[in-house]
């Protein structure tokens, strides 16, 4: 089971924001304790923001609502071939029928009691005393080991680390850190090729996964990978994460008009995920995947090609569409393992 997950950032953080909340969201519906860390947000207006989560029936009749609404659209604006007409129709879920996890409504934020009803730990760094010089630890920024003293004070005090009997039976402490890495933490990888100290991230988050694999806590960070110039940073941030996934938002670019991406908003790739009793990590079967944002909900999708284009298309949009998808098979497709062969 992954301890560490580190979430790569979109250029200007919008989705990996949602992502994040919906992680907190989740511990919040199932009773466990949060650890909310910042340097940019204070975690009470995080916890605020939190999506509300739907009741079953609820779930089913909106996404039946929204399924027939959708259905209605593109027997409307979109005319198929004739030779996909009797064809199955693609299961875009990459998930299975059994249902995992809840569902959220990120059109309402959750409600004041049920925020209330769960204990919550947070960090705010603009709001920390400093650390004192003799308590620093390992040469490490201070923005961080002053974060690493709170973590390890709430898995002792709290019993997390089983040396004290839980008041909830085997109840888990989930972690969240936004922008790690980020010039707020006092961390000048994000501004230099060549800082004075490159390693206060590698450090902690070095510290921070012997943390977590002696207690009952999960960990979900989020990075501004597109801020950090030195790339062996990243490789070294990877080695040291369970899981790591990474999220493409198409806001400014040129895939936002290309027609093959017009019913997402992004792409959701994954770099890295756990190794379990195996020499290499179990690749999934579904290697392209990609995001949209509906009106109440974040769903991720398998990335399909559309359907064979219409006479009315252009031959050079035909080829953008090719060459968009060349890139997208070496692109988002290479995931998990980054490399075709194994080397022993």
């Amino acid at each position: 089971i992954p301890t560490l997950v580190s979430t790569e950032e979109d250029t200007y953080g919008v989705y990996s924001n949602l992502l994040f909340k919906y992680f907190l969201a989740e511990g919040v519906v199932c009773g466990h304790d949060l650890f909310v860390a910042s340097a940019k947000d204070p975690p009470a207006s995080i916890l605020k923001e939190l999506p509300a989560p739907l009741l079953d029936d609820t779930y089913r009749n909106e996404l039946a609502e929204a399924t027939a609404a959708e259905s209605e659209d593109c027997q409307d604006s979109m005319e198929i071939a004739w030779r996909y007409q009797n064809l199955p129709k693609v299961e875009t879920s990459p998930t299975t029928s059994t249902k995992f996890g809840h569902y959220y409504d990120i059109s309402k934020t959750m409600s004041p009691e049920l925020l209330q009803s769960m204990k919550c730990h947070s960090f705010f760094l603009p709001d920390e005393l400093p650390l004192e010089p003799k308590l620093k630890m390992c040469n490490m920024k201070c923005g961080y080991a002053r974060l690493l003293q709170s973590i390890q004070s709430v898995i002792y005090q709290e019993g997390f680390d089983g040396s004290h009997p839980q008041k909830k039976k085997k109840n888990i402490l989930r972690i969240g850190i936004q922008s790690l890495g980020s010039m707020l933490w006092d961390d000048d990888i994000c501004s230099t090729d060549t800082p004075e100290d490159t390693h206060s991230l590698t450090k902690f988050l070095y510290v921070l996964r012997g943390l977590l694999r002696k207690s009952l806590s999960a960990c979900v960070i989020t990075i501004p990978s597109h801020l950090i110039e030195n790339k062996a940073i990243m490789e070294r941030v990877t080695n040291l994460s369970d899981m790591v996934v990474g999220l493409e938002s198409f806001i400014g670019s040129e895939k936002e008009t290309n027609l093959l991406y017009k019913d997402y908003h992004g792409l959701f790739h994954v770099h890295q995920i756990p190794r379990l009793n195996s020499l290499i990590c179990d690749v999934s079967d579904t290697k392209d995947l990609a995001f949209r944002l509906k009106r109440k909900q974040f769903t991720i999708e398998r990335l399909h090609l559309p359907p064979d284009l219409s006479d009315t298309v252009s031959r050079s949009s035909k080829q953008d569409l090719a060459e968009s998808a060349k890139l997208l098979s070496s692109g988002c497709g290479a995931m998990a393992i980054g490399k075709k062969h194994l080397d022993f």
